[in-house]
């Protein structure tokens, strides 16, 4: 299979992730015996620079081509005071709107070798799989009017949280569908004690999970969802939200399972998927060769799940960054005290030399399944 990428790798850290995620991917999908084709734009801040445009029309073009498009990160200082339109976060996104992508899914995973970096005890967090789905087209996030008007010192600003049935319907049946690969379980998060938009969301998941007899459905409120998060991670399966508490939770599942350096996420329900790290640009340390390329690295096997439906492939790097971590590689945010810290790239590396081995080992098993 020829694999045809568009690559943005955008600004901060996203460069140096972004690198080590299409080693990983070239490492693997040769061993498989398919092909990377990779187009490069810009996008962000990157783009800004380049053309004043945080989406300029080649990279949106070359997206909507793509079979899938892998992202490392958007956002920079230097434009903390533009308007709206020209910060590199409206490229983002304006990208996830023009592909379509509603669904954002974002799995947090506790890494049996990372369980002394959770916050929470071994106990606790042991065994955490979670699967958040997130509504990534509406809310707040795109609901309008929305404006900041008035003279300094008594300005007034507007925000507009807006959802239509059909938007809400469509989200809940991926995290149904999900859920019956997994556990068969639904949490759906709202806020419905206040806010319509919540009391209509309730109504309508409730209406969708009567299609799926065979998932078990609750509904909680947000606050109490993120309290669960803590106190009983392992015993949360799919979380079905919507856009802003899905931003919001996501990151707390993150600090769950040891840090937002290891999550991965897939924005698809379009034509092409979008793939991406949860974790910012970073801007403090872009350039220092320290940032953890995991999240890269396992957002790149979402992309062969998703898009390609690479599933042997998908768990084959995951596979290799579990088989890294418990071989003892940290970076720095996930190095403990005498924990020796690797690099961006010798991180990377790891995890080649780990995806090759495993891709060795599948490749032999596969000869000796053939008839003789």
């Amino acid at each position: 299979m020829l694999l045809n990428l568009t690559i943005v790798a955008g600004d901060g850290i996203g460069p140096e992730v972004t690198e080590e995620a299409i080693r990983v991917l070239d490492a693997v999908v040769s061993a498989f015996g398919h092909q990377l084709k990779l187009t490069r734009k810009n996008i962000g801040g990157a783009a800004l620079a380049a053309s004043n445009d945080p989406l300029p029309p080649d990279t949106l073009d070359a997206c909507l081509k793509a079979g899938a498009v892998l992202l490392g990160a958007v956002g920079s200082p230097a434009y903390d005071k533009n308007p709206g339109h020209i910060r590199p976060e409206a490229g983002l996104l304006r990208l996830r709107k023009e592909l379509g992508a509603f669904a954002n899914l974002r799995p947090a995973v506790c890494i049996p070798a990372l369980l002394e970096n959770s916050p929470l005890r071994a106990e606790v967090v042991k065994g955490t799989d979670i699967m958040i789905v997130r509504e990534l087209l509406g809310g707040l996030y795109f609901g309008q009017p929305r404006s900041i008007v008035g003279e300094p010192g008594s300005r007034e600003a507007l925000n507009t949280m807006r959802y239509s049935e059909h938007e809400i319907e469509r989200i809940a049946r991926v995290a149904f569908e999900l859920a019956r690969s997994r556990r068969h379980k639904v949490l759906s998060v709202d806020k419905a004690n206040v806010l319509e938009c919540s009391r209509l969301w309730r109504d309508v998941v409730s209406r969708v999970g009567t299609a799926y007899p065979d998932v078990k459905l609750t509904h909680q409120y947000v606050d109490s969802a993120a309290m669960l998060l803590v106190q009983h991670p392992t015993e949360v399966d799919v979380i079905l939200t919507e856009n802003m508490f899905g931003d919001i939770l996501s990151d707390q599942a993150g600090g769950v399972v040891g840090g937002l350096g290891l999550l991965a996420s897939a924005s698809i329900g379009g034509a092409v998927g979008l793939y991406e790290p949860v974790h910012g640009s970073a801007p403090n340390i872009a350039g220092k060769g320290i940032a953890n390329p995991l999240g890269a690295i396992l957002s790149g096997a979402m992309l062969l799940r998703h898009s390609f439906q690479l599933e042997r492939e998908a768990a084959c790097i995951e596979s290799a960054v579990s088989a890294a971590l418990a071989a003892g590689h940290r970076t720095c945010d996930l190095a403990r005290e005498g924990q020796p810290a690797l690099g961006t790239s010798e991180m990377g590396s790891k995890v080649v030399e780990a995806s090759r081995e495993l891709s060795a080992s599948h490749a032999r098993a596969g000869a000796h399944e053939q008839p003789a």
